[in-house]
């Protein structure tokens, strides 16, 4: 089959005809049919990740259908559509494991990370970490495998907020923004500053104001929400919410945080992150948006662009998200 290979950390995306895998006992198998590129897949690339294997095939916001099952696998049936997310699988048996929180597990496994992802013509994945996916497009469903679903656990630790501000308005932003607002909670888009573009797209999306993350919003806010991975964010979040406001941060990975004065966090503010996500998670978000008006907004490109993909993630060249179209 044809896969998009990582052979070194740091490196590039090289394209090679590799061994079509085969589903083993609790397996399933898709024919990919998209992929959503991931900042996460930037930070494995350039090693901000440590490589955990080599040659790697990443990719994690994956749609497909399912084209054959390993022993003892019920549920799914051969060419259902299936989606699979950034948690590949967890022990089980740990305390987090017992609270709910595989999320948290130290033996959690991740989709093109510790396992073959979905730049590829076709990947396995454990069944019990692949869900049932009704969405009549591939396209627009792959972001919601990892920005939607990363961005809504982030919006949830945010806790009952009515006034919001997100910081990085890209794939995982632009998805919860209209989620949030459908909620009737007031959305302030924060981006690069001088990204006149990405604020208009903000706007278009019915967020009450956007500006450059420099600048102070008109009111404070209850909670922010950082999916942009540049520490230095913190502190500008932290400095535009009230008293009691919450700042959660979405990413797998961000730069370090520089120094904080205590006034910032003074004043009953909390700061939390946000570590992956568990598959209550999905089935509830999955379900939520299947009821609501989403617009995924996305650029696509062919398997063999990936690395472009990526590129132009990093540039921020498209507005919402990129996803790789693997359909014939």
């Amino acid at each position: 089959m044809r896969g998009m290979v990582l052979q070194h950390s740091p490196g590039r995306l090289v394209p090679a005809e590799v061994p079509a895998p085969l589903p083993g006992p609790g397996e399933v198998r898709l024919r990919v049919e998209a992929c959503a590129v991931c900042r996460t897949d930037l930070h494995i690339l350039d090693g901000e990740l440590p490589a955990r294997r080599l040659p790697l095939i990443p990719g994690h916001q994956v749609v497909g259908r399912i084209d054959a099952v390993g022993a003892g696998v019920v549920g799914f049936a051969i060419g259902a559509r299936a989606g699979v997310p950034w948690l590949a699988g967890a022990c089980g048996d740990c305390r987090y494991c017992g609270e709910g929180r595989e999320n948290l597990c130290d033996e959690a496994r991740f989709t093109g990370y510790d396992r073959d992802g979905g730049y590829a013509e076709l990947m396995v994945a454990d069944a019990r970490y692949t869900f049932p996916l009704d969405a009549a497009d591939p396209v627009a469903a792959a972001p919601l495998l990892c920005a939607g679903l990363i961005g809504y656990r982030t919006l949830r630790l945010a806790g009952e907020a009515e006034v919001i501000g997100i910081y990085g308005f890209g794939a995982a932003a632009h998805i919860i923004a209209q989620v949030a607002l459908q909620r009737g909670q007031r959305v302030y888009a924060f981006t690069r500053p001088g990204d006149v573009a990405t604020q208009g797209f903000a706007r278009e999306l019915g967020v009450t104001w956007a500006g450059g993350s420099d600048e102070r919003p008109p009111v404070p806010l209850d909670a922010a929400l950082i999916f942009a991975p540049a520490g230095a964010l913190v502190a500008a979040a932290l400095g535009a919410v009230r008293k009691g406001g919450t700042v959660v941060c979405g990413g797998i990975h961000m730069s370090d945080l520089p120094p904080l004065p205590y006034r910032l966090l003074w004043g009953e503010r909390t700061l939390r992150s946000v570590a992956n996500l568990t598959r209550a998670d999905a089935r509830e978000f999955l379900q939520l948006a299947a009821t609501l008006p989403l617009q995924v907004q996305h650029t696509t490109y062919p398997l063999e662009d990936a690395q472009h993909a990526l590129d132009d993630l990093r540039a921020g060249r498209f507005r919402g998200a990129g996803v790789l179209d693997l359909r014939p």
